[in-house]
């Protein structure tokens, strides 16, 4: 497995540069990208191909892969809006990312597929998102970049079975999950989600989570929670899991470079744990 960033572990205002720079300096192996609103750092919404290869080129200077990128901007553009126009702009950043990434050599881009709300019903959700990821999927397969739809904390996809469900359903090799073992602990076992999930996740995203608190603010940095992280460890290795371990964590107020170090290293002792 492979020691993994995302750009986000850095405070807004970090520069490109910069993240690659202590990103290396940490240790890591790879840093996740994010398709940023027009006029943010690095990859945006406005980024053309050429711009993304000169991106590739910088991070290979800085001698760091690039094997993701994750967006934000679905949140408010979601697949499962009541509205088709809101829809098909949700369509044009997946679009995008899958752009951006073919230019990059980058095989998965990160999905939020959709939330669950008073005015979006669970079944709404479910179907809508399936119909628009369909729509994307030949775009997908043509550049053969995997879709990784991720679990968040939108009220969806709240089982391992139901996730497998949902994937397998959309039929393609180019449809998986990118796992987030942090979001997993308030409904379930990591542990179970990977083995069930299995050839399935296409990534994997980690931070801890304090069970105690029970609530959007018991996230925590790594080893601070309750995640079985020895358990997690092996059940990646039984599945064959080869890729990424990345980090997706708030940064240090103080010093955003100590935050890489310290993540690189927990990271580490996560992947040799199991």
């Amino acid at each position: 497995m492979l020691t993994g960033i995302n750009q986000w572990c850095y405070p807004a205002d970090t520069s490109l540069e910069q993240v690659l720079a202590y990103s290396k300096e940490a240790g890591f192996d790879t840093v996740e990208l994010n398709v940023n609103p027009a006029g943010g750092i690095g990859l945006t919404i406005d980024s053309a191909p050429e711009d993304a290869k000169k991106i590739k080129r910088l991070a290979d200077e800085y001698g760091v892969q690039i094997k993701s990128l994750s967006t934000a901007l679905l949140w408010q553009v979601p697949l499962s809006s009541p509205d088709e126009a809101t829809r098909a702009e949700g369509r044009k950043v997946i679009e995008k990312q899958i752009e951006l990434a073919a230019a990059m050599d980058i095989d998965t881009v990160l999905v939020v597929p959709g939330s669950v709300s008073e005015d979006v019903s669970y079944d709404q959700c479910y179907q809508r998102s399936q119909a628009e990821l369909k729509k994307i999927l030949p775009i997908a397969e043509q550049h053969q970049v995997h879709i990784g739809i991720e679990n968040v904390w939108n009220k969806f996809l709240l089982s391992p079975m139901e996730m497998a469900r949902y994937v397998d359903e959309l039929d393609s090799e180019y449809i998986g999950v990118y796992l987030d073992i942090g979001n997993v602990l308030q409904f379930g076992y990591p542990e179970q989600w990977i083995r069930i999930l299995d050839q399935r996740i296409r990534k994997v995203h980690v931070k801890d989570f304090n069970t105690a608190t029970g609530n959007i603010t018991g996230f925590v940095h790594l080893l601070a929670g309750d995640v079985n992280w020895k358990e997690v460890s092996k059940a990646l290795k039984e599945i064959g899991y080869d890729g990424p371990v990345t980090a997706e964590l708030s940064p240090y107020k103080l010093d955003p470079k100590t935050l890489a170090i310290d993540t690189a290293r927990h990271i580490q002792l996560i992947i040799n744990a199991g």
